[in-house]
């Protein structure tokens, strides 16, 4: 070293010996995962966000024919970075998923219709697809519903990430979903890749449909592990459900912070019994200039 610069010869071997060992494909976990092929984390997020707002909001003709062929023309391109399933074919999923997209957007308009009517705050169908986060995880997971239905590897994932990280709601892309799904405020909602949903729903934050936590995961893909919410049922802010075998009977409603790893009957209400004292401060001058609080 001179003058406090580095020896270039020899910065130069550290930097050759750093980048061989990069290099090198020793089989771990990391190796195992650029060979099966990862997409642009960034290019599956800007084409997620393209299309929802297409389904979202696009109407005029013109504008639908200038930004689907492109929208497919994008989504042909990320799927020929990816190692597709034995079974699956590129040109048959673009194809299929374009000719569900009308629905998707019928099940979303629904929901957006299941929001205006469940929360008195709601003052118009444009301020629940504008502000309210759960349309957007909901519309997300519908999306990404169709794709993972379909065989597409990563790309569902990447969507129902992106969500999560904007929303606070985590719905894997997986999960079945009725009509009419209403998640109110939604912050910490977590729904499991083999859950079931029926129709007009309703779950409050912090919701988990889980599963029961095993010591070797791997052994249970493909099995149901997470509960099953049959139609009309409310779940409030809290609650937790686990469980494939578990069953929430139609119109039952789940009090907060319940924590259920069996199923209940049809109409039930389960409700924690909490024993509440009241007790009055003696001390208490009830003058608010001589409240100390103590946070």
């Amino acid at each position: 070293m001179t003058d406090g610069i580095p020896d270039r010869p020899r910065d130069g071997n550290r930097l050759e010996a750093t980048i061989a060992a990069l290099s090198t494909s020793n089989g771990d976990a990391l190796s195992k995962a650029a060979a099966e092929g990862i997409p642009e984390w960034e290019d599956v997020v800007a084409w997620s966000d393209r299309i929802l707002r297409l389904v979202l909001h696009r109407r005029e003709r013109a504008v639908l024919e200038a930004e689907l062929p492109d929208l497919v023309h994008w989504l042909r391109r990320i799927l020929a970075r990816l190692s597709l399933p034995a079974g699956v074919d590129a040109e048959t999923v673009v194809s299929v998923f374009v000719a569900r997209l009308p629905r998707v957007r019928a099940a979303i308009a629904e929901d957006v219709e299941a929001a205006f009517e469940g929360d008195p705050a709601a003052r118009s169908y444009a301020e629940i697809v504008a502000a309210y986060p759960a349309v957007r995880a909901i519309a997300t997971h519908r999306v990404a519903h169709e794709l993972c239905a379909l065989g597409v590897p990563l790309v569902p994932r990447i969507m129902a990430e992106h969500a999560h990280a904007r929303t606070g709601i985590d719905i894997h892309p997986g999960a079945k979903i009725g009509r009419r799904f209403f998640v109110d405020h939604g912050t910490g909602v977590v729904i499991g890749e083999t859950a079931e949903i029926g129709d007009r729903v309703v779950l409050y934050q912090g919701v988990t449909l889980g599963a029961k936590a095993p010591r070797a995961g791997q052994v249970l893909r493909g099995v149901k592990r997470h509960p099953t919410i049959e139609d009309d049922v409310t779940i409030y802010a809290g609650a937790t459900i686990l469980g494939g075998e578990t069953v929430i009977g139609r119109g039952s409603v789940i009090g907060g912070n319940v924590w259920l790893t069996h199923s209940v009957p049809p109409c039930s209400k389960v409700q924690i019994e909490a024993h509440l004292q009241l007790q009055r401060d003696q001390d208490c001058s009830e003058q608010p200039d001589q409240l100390h609080w103590d946070i």
